[in-house]
């Protein structure tokens, strides 16, 4: 089993030149994500990694608010600082054991809900803002399964949409959006 810390260590390498490739003029397009536009999932992608830290560490953290971290501050090198320490904080002693989260979920679930996450917003953000992105082979491989096995609670909850149907001869990562109720063809209209 790959540790939670050496799989975000691979998605937010691929994830973090998405980031630094988002030009400003861009953060009010919209998004796979019908409630984001760019700006608005650049905080929300922010605000995930940075209270996942906490839930690693089995502190409290706080989603009642989402702070727009992309005026008056290097939101792309804040993304990347933020990242390392994610991975820092998975790769400490007992993250994956026990449970975290007002939810009281296994850690290992908590971890794969910000795999997913960062996973997946990288790739909206990449499809939004017209860069190419490709998620790890062993991030989709571990993913797979969890999001199987979390999409009924993450859709009673809001958080996927309603599954979609993959195209045919649909590659892994494209049946994962599905699951999670992305068009793994969406572009900006």
């Amino acid at each position: 089993m790959t540790a939670i810390s050496e799989l975000l260590e691979a998605t937010t390498a691929r994830a973090i030149p998405v980031v630094r490739g988002v030009p400003e003029e861009r953060l009010d397009a919209p998004t796979p994500c019908a409630d984001y536009d760019v700006r608005a999932l650049i905080n929300h992608l922010l605000s995930v990694i940075v209270n996942f830290q906490a839930l690693a560490a089995k502190e409290d953290a706080d989603f009642s608010t989402t702070p727009d971290r992309t005026t008056g501050s290097d939101w792309r090198a804040a993304f990347e600082d933020e990242s390392a320490r994610l991975v820092k904080a998975w790769a400490g002693p007992g993250a994956e054991e026990g449970t975290t989260g007002a939810m009281d979920l296994p850690a290992r679930t908590v971890g794969h809900m910000v795999l997913l996450d960062t996973t997946v917003h990288a790739w909206d953000l990449a499809r939004a803002t017209g860069q190419k992105y490709e998620a790890a082979p062993e991030v989709v491989a571990e993913l797979g399964p969890a999001v199987e096995a979390m999409a009924p609670m993450a859709r009673q909850y809001g958080v996927f949409g309603k599954p979609v149907s993959a195209p045919e001869g649909a590659s892994e990562f494209e049946r994962l959006l599905a699951t999670t109720g992305r068009d793994p063809r969406w572009s900006p209209r």
